[in-house]
């Protein structure tokens, strides 16, 4: 039984999918006026393990999620400037081509954490009409009003507005600065934007669409209800994103579509925690600021950063060192290297062993099952995983291996691996050639004989491929050199 920490009711529930053996699910894009950060690959790391759980659980899932192009200004709430915007100033190209440049790379570092793209990616821009429509509902309905500046929606009209948040309306509200020039027009002060008028400090916008309320763009609110009802309809599965937008963007995507249409819009919410940098909230005016390129730059492997992701649970605080980054380095290394150890045993079994391994298995597969249906309990799915390679390698230390062991418990390690999508086996089998392998194989049976010249023979041998071997106290190990 699948259970998933839902927000909306504060406590872990069954999920039970609206359509029987499928599921809908709908996650908050980037905003692409800049790189995403490691806090916001977090976040998506996490989305995507619940995908690849609700695959695992048969289900066949219909994955949607958002670019933001346009609407997202410098202030979570509808105050400063459009981030997009702020990006073509600073890089002196034009918002179009900053939207494009980036959307480029979010897709680069997903396909780099072995984060499996959506079904449907798709911009704010090219879904304009869409938000408009909903926005003509909730005029139907007597949730908008028009000023001279902007279309808004307002928030007293729609009584349960806090009900997902859990705070007083007063906490929620954002106070403006002195340099931000509110709409005097404005009814009430947690009136958020669902349409800018060109018009006030927007009157140059360079992004704008018709609309009854004049020509202009969209709040960024008013996206995520028009795509997910788009292509999810209404009410659908999960909607997922971070932990920081509870209180304004997930709040305000409740209330307009729940106002327009009188329904929910998603089942559950499920939201990630923040990721901390040596203890501190991640600050670009701190410079503890990271990109996946960073972390590249450094050495590291991007799926070094997705183990390290999955040894804290997604609604834990996780606090970003290099230190740790190392620590997840040389174990996910560990680990492949064992794996890769599977296909290189020579020994033999018996019916009796086998029977062994087929208990380990089946009491390792329960192990998994439980932790990943434990709300995504990633940490204890690698206790899990750890486990069975670790008795995987011990008997084939002792020689109670043989390939048909092997297979079986190699087969239950690429299972694990649907789920934590580390590519464990996969890369190290792949990057060593078979003529390498088989001089490993031989070199191995040349040391049980004792024949040491020879074993030296061969190691040099497989030197000259590229490769080096170490003698550990838990077998042969063979790494590019």
């Amino acid at each position: 039984m699948l259970t998933l920490y839902n927000y909306l009711t504060r406590k872990k529930d069954e999920f039970r999918p609206l359509q029987k053996g499928r599921a809908g699910l709908y996650t908050c894009g980037p905003t692409v006026y800049n790189f995403a950060h490691i806090g916001n690959l977090r976040t998506y790391v996490f989305e995507d393990i619940l995908r690849r759980a609700l695959a695992f659980k048969g289900l066949k899932v219909k994955h949607v999620m958002n670019i933001t192009d346009v609407g997202h200004l410098t202030s979570d709430a509808d105050t400063g400037e459009d981030k997009l915007e702020a990006g073509a100033e600073r890089e002196k190209k034009s918002v179009w081509d900053i939207a494009k440049f980036y959307t480029e790379a979010f897709r680069k570092d997903i396909r780099q954490l072995n984060i499996l793209p959506a079904d449907i990616l798709t911009p704010a821009t090219g879904n304009v009409p869409e938000q408009i429509r909903i926005i003509k509902q909730l005029f139907r309905r007597g949730y908008a009003y028009e000023t001279p500046l902007a279309v808004y929606f307002h928030v007293p009209k729609f009584k349960p507005y806090t009900k997902f948040s859990r705070q007083p309306l007063a906490k929620q509200l954002r106070g403006a600065r002195k340099e931000v020039v509110t709409d005097p027009a404005k009814k009430h002060p947690a009136d958020f934007v669902l349409w800018f008028k060109l018009a006030g400090r927007y009157e140059h916008h360079v992004m704008q669409w018709p609309s009854p309320w004049g020509r202009g763009f969209p709040g960024w609110h008013i996206e995520c209800s028009a795509i997910s009802t788009k292509y999810l309809g209404q009410p659908f599965d999960i909607h997922t994103g971070g932990i920081d937008h509870v209180t304004v963007h997930h709040t305000n995507e409740i209330a307009q579509s729940e106002g327009a249409y009188g329904k929910p819009l998603a089942k559950y919410w499920l939201e990630g925690e923040y990721m901390m940098v040596d203890g501190k909230k991640m600050s670009k005016s701190l410079g503890n600021f990271y990109t996946l390129a960073d972390v590249v730059r450094k050495g590291y492997d991007p799926l070094d950063f997705r183990y390290l992701v999955l040894g804290a649970h997604y609604r834990t605080s996780l606090n970003f060192t290099w230190k740790g980054l190392d620590a997840a380095r040389a174990t996910r290394r560990k680990l492949n290297d064992a794996v890769v150890m599977l296909r290189t045993c020579t020994g033999k079994s018996t019916l009796k062993e086998e029977n062994e391994v087929l208990k380990v298995i089946a009491h390792g597969e329960h192990e998994f099952r439980d932790a990943v249906e434990d709300d995504l309990n990633t940490p204890q799915a690698l206790a899990a995983l750890h486990e069975l390679v670790h008795y995987a390698t011990s008997i084939r230390r002792i020689g109670h291996c043989s390939p048909r062991t092997n297979r079986m418990l190699f087969a239950t390690i690429t299972e694990f691996d649907r789920v934590l999508g580390l590519r464990i086996g996969e890369v190290r089998t792949e990057a060593i050639p078979a003529a390498v392998q088989k001089l490993v194989v031989t070199r191995e049976q040349a040391r049980k004989q004792k024949q040491w010249q020879e074993s030296d023979r061969l190691r040099a041998e497989i030197q000259k491929h590229g490769y080096r071997v170490e003698d550990t106290p838990k077998g042969t190990r063979v790494r590019k050199r």
